[in-house]
């Protein structure tokens, strides 16, 4: 087996210091750790000038899109990591699934207006990372070894360097404003309530977005969005005309050497104004058998999603209900794993598990096709993915929450939470605010 080169660098906890050398660069991509205020992530992945860019083409299934991101890697060719090196890619795709590739998985009707123009999926073929280890304090260029010793020298001496880029300035034109009206909001809740009522589903997870002017440079509000809101799952994909933010606290689907690991985030509370109201909100969150109820809802849902790909008998939930806490909310989170089944891959288990059960509701096809009913645009990247797949068939992906796309002088962040019988529809109005509060706040402070 091909063994990938590495070149050691400075390590550096915050990888924006490695990452603004490049990030005009075509194809430049952050998956980011959030260090090091965020302590649950290890590893942080960037990268650009990708070999080839790949999107799905008009009419093309998702298995048909698969296949091709397949191809890709086995062009690209085989490869490992060097003996006792620990490492999260060695080449491969990195990139994106919107929420709306889902149409492309199941038969869903398109009812929402799509007005972003994001497509619907996006990798890029790159056979360079900048990988940083916060757990051995590392940072290293990996090269897979198909890269010509040329590009591999370029690199070295950009990273080598003491250059690093300078920041421009990002303003909001205008205080975020929400899509929906209070009404129309209180409308769609009735009308999920009559669905839940009716026998349809039990729980849907519904969104507002909420939109303002913008311009500048999107890098420097992720800067100022990271520093609010530290998260394990973010990440800044720039595009020809902005770029996605993604402040993400939620991992959809991990595969690492055929274990597969999914962290279901279902249960929020907002963070209090000081220790006694805080750990009053934490308990509550705890204690509160609705929100308990939801979670092991989505758990069970991601039971049966992870058992399609997985060796029957390995579906297991070695945690349930865990709290973390994050700068402006708490969450209840739990954990499913199972064991990838012979002859299936990770295209395989995104196929089986796409878009992840925590933000559509249950059951999953009745819920979106509620959500398509009566959200009025479509979700793009937000609930969808930002991940990468390796040659080796290694992946990670987060769910995109907390997440703006900055384009087209407009930022769009999104807001929501799951439905279920006895939700009040204030309660979860204003959740769905608690959730991006921050968020929106930051950018309007700059």
């Amino acid at each position: 087996m091909p063994i990938c080169t590495l070149h050691a660098l400075p390590y550096r906890a915050d990888p924006a210091h490695w990452f603004e050398r490049i990030r005009h660069a075509p194809g430049a991509v952050l998956l980011d750790s959030g260090r090091p205020a965020a302590e649950r992530g290890r590893f942080d992945v960037l990268s650009a000038w990708p070999l080839g860019m790949f999107e799905p083409g008009a009419g093309e299934s998702a298995d048909g899109f698969f296949q091709r991101l397949r191809q890709a890697l086995e062009e690209l060719g085989p490869a490992s990591a060097p003996e006792h090196c620990e490492l999260p890619f060695v080449g491969g795709l990195i990139g994106l699934l919107s929420y709306d590739f889902g149409r492309r998985l199941e038969t869903l009707p398109q009812q929402a207006q799509d007005d972003t123009g994001l497509p619907v999926a996006r990798f890029g073929l790159y056979g360079w990372a900048l990988i940083s280890d916060h757990r051995r304090q590392s940072s290293q260029l990996v090269f897979h070894p198909a890269t010509p010793e040329a590009e591999r020298r370029r690199l070295i001496e950009l990273f080598d360097s003491t250059a690093t880029g300078e920041q421009a300035p990002f303003e909001l034109l205008g205080r975020f404003a929400a899509d929906l009206s209070v009404d129309d909001y209180r409308r769609a809740i009735e009308c999920i309530q009559a669905y839940i009522q009716a026998g349809d589903c039990y729980q849907v997870n519904f969104t507002q977005r909420f939109r303002a002017a913008c311009s500048g440079d999107a890098w420097t509000a992720y800067r100022a969005l990271r520093a609010a809101c530290p998260t394990p799952y973010a990440g800044f994909v720039a595009l020809e005309d902005g770029a996605i933010a993604s402040l993400s606290p939620e991992r959809f689907l991990r595969l690492n050497q055929s274990d597969v690991e999914t962290r279901p985030i279902k249960g929020t509370r907002p963070r209090g104004h000081d220790e006694r109201s805080d750990a009053a909100q934490a308990q509550a969150l705890r204690a509160s058998d609705k929100d308990r109820a939801e979670n092991l809802m989505i758990v069970d849902l991601l039971r049966n999603d992870l058992g399609r790909s997985c060796r029957i008998g390995s579906v297991r939930v070695p945690e349930l209900f865990a709290l973390e806490s994050y700068p402006n909310v708490h969450h209840l989170v739990s954990c499913v794993t199972g064991h990838l089944a012979d002859g299936k891959d990770a295209f395989d288990l995104l196929a089986g598990s796409f878009p992840g059960g925590s933000i559509t509701g249950a059951p999953k096809i009745r819920a979106m096709q509620i959500i398509d009913e009566l959200e009025p645009t479509c979700r793009s990247i937000y609930c969808g993915s930002l991940l990468y797949v390796d040659v080796r068939g290694e992946m990670d992906s987060s769910i995109a929450i907390r997440t703006l796309l900055i384009q087209k002088g407009q930022a769009s962040c999104w807001g929501g939470g799951g439905i279920v019988a006895d939700s009040d529809w204030q309660a979860e109005y204003q959740e769905s605010i608690d959730k991006v509060s921050v968020l929106l706040r930051t950018l309007e402070e700059l």
